[in-house]
């Protein structure tokens, strides 16, 4: 009988122990929790206090990337798109957090710079992940800045078209930005797809990258709408990105994302459960802005301006119906409270995509990396 006991006790010790392992492997950067179970609110401190959505954790942890696999090369002109005729363009991957993350990537034609391609990273906003293709939707955006001479390279972010793991979006979820975060660190490693055998920038001599295929001191960051806060986020993590040019950003605190963000209308497509639910858990966890604001301010990008690693450009229409226009307005006062260079450019009309502006708006982004990252080419 006493044999008996001790193997019962046994056995439930050790679905105890196989119970509590299967919670850490199953996701081990739980975005809604905690990496302590201590209820103390106290974000300033060591690494296990820090919540993964604030800043200072995001600081804390390493983006390696990979190197950059091609996957497919596409045709000069891709479907329905303009012409690509002075670059190429790719279906690549990358890894991140493990998980292998498609991406679409141009590289310009003709003679590269002494000291390597200037970059832009291109974060997209939302699109229902099971409708994400990589080669569709901001074909038009891709092109202009490809063919002003500089790498593209746009993250498909996880869970969206063929890449690896779940789309968790873009607020609740630090999942997206370290996507973006390793795609710069990726894009450093890239060796020239017409000569894989080039040695990619992570391998070359002097602070400038001299003699390498990309140049690590000149990456940009575009960003429209949810990728308009991933750049925010992005800028204020990375000393990497040099400019940031954001389309009608959502770049307000989470304070404002609570209160002052209202949901589309029912005939509107609306983001899934997953990508709302994050409101109401970490009001459940951490209470309302007004009773807790260390917590909000400590995820907030906006608290950190003053770490922004370049200046940034923002754009948005005064009637965009999807992201609200205060929150580039604000924004905008913030960087020049915090003594910070920036651009803003309001648009009378317009809608969320700046369809009818398109052409201005473009123009001045292009204008503005050439300014802040381009100059310099030889």
């Amino acid at each position: 009988m006493g044999d008996k006991k001790s193997k019962i006790i046994i056995f439930l010790i050790l679905i105890g122990i196989f119970s509590v392992g299967a919670v850490f492997w199953k996701n081990p950067r739980n975005s809604f929790q905690r990496i302590t179970p201590s209820e103390e609110n106290n974000f300033g401190g060591p690494a296990e206090d820090l919540h993964l959505l604030s800043i200072e954790y995001m600081r804390r942890q390493s983006y390696p990337g990979s190197e950059i696999i091609i996957e497919q090369t596409l045709p000069a002109s891709p479907a329905g798109g303009p012409s690509g005729s002075n670059y190429n363009q790719y279906i690549a991957s990358y890894r991140s957090d493990g998980l292998k993350i498609y991406s679409f990537l141009t590289v310009p034609q003709g003679i590269k710079p002494k000291a390597g391609w200037p970059v832009i990273i291109f974060n997209h906003g939302f699109i229902p992940p099971d409708q994400y293709r990589t080669t569709e939707r901001y074909v038009a955006y891709v092109d202009a800045f490809a063919r002003n001479g500089y790498i593209v390279f746009k993250s498909d972010y996880r869970g969206h078209g063929n890449s690896e793991g779940k789309a968790e979006g873009g607020y609740g979820s630090n999942a997206y930005t370290i996507d973006v975060l390793n795609a710069v660190s990726s894009i450093k490693q890239l060796r020239d797809p017409t000569n894989p055998s080039t040695s990619p920038s992570a391998t070359s001599s002097g602070p400038s990258g001299s003699g390498s295929f990309v140049d690590s001191t000149r990456i940009g960051m575009w960003g429209h709408s949810m990728g308009g806060g991933i750049t925010l986020r992005s800028m204020v993590v990375s000393k990497d990105i040099k400019a940031g040019v954001i389309w009608a950003g959502v770049v307000g605190s989470y304070p404002d994302l609570l209160n002052n963000w209202r949901r589309r209308t029912a005939a509107q497509s609306t983001p899934p459960f997953w990508a709302t639910s994050w409101r109401q858990r970490l009001i459940d966890q951490y209470g309302e802005p007004s009773k807790n604001p260390e917590f909000w301010n400590s995820i907030s990008a906006n608290s950190y301006l003053k770490d922004i690693s370049g200046p940034i450009q923002l754009h948005h229409a005064k009637d965009d119906s999807h992201v609200p226009f205060s929150f580039s307005e604000k924004l905008n006062k913030e960087f020049q409270e915090a003594n910070k260079p920036v651009e803003f450019y309001s648009y009378e009309g317009d809608d969320h995509n700046l369809t009818s502006s398109f052409d201005t708006a473009m123009k001045r982004s292009v204008e503005f990396f050439k300014k802040n990252i381009k100059e310099g080419d030889n």
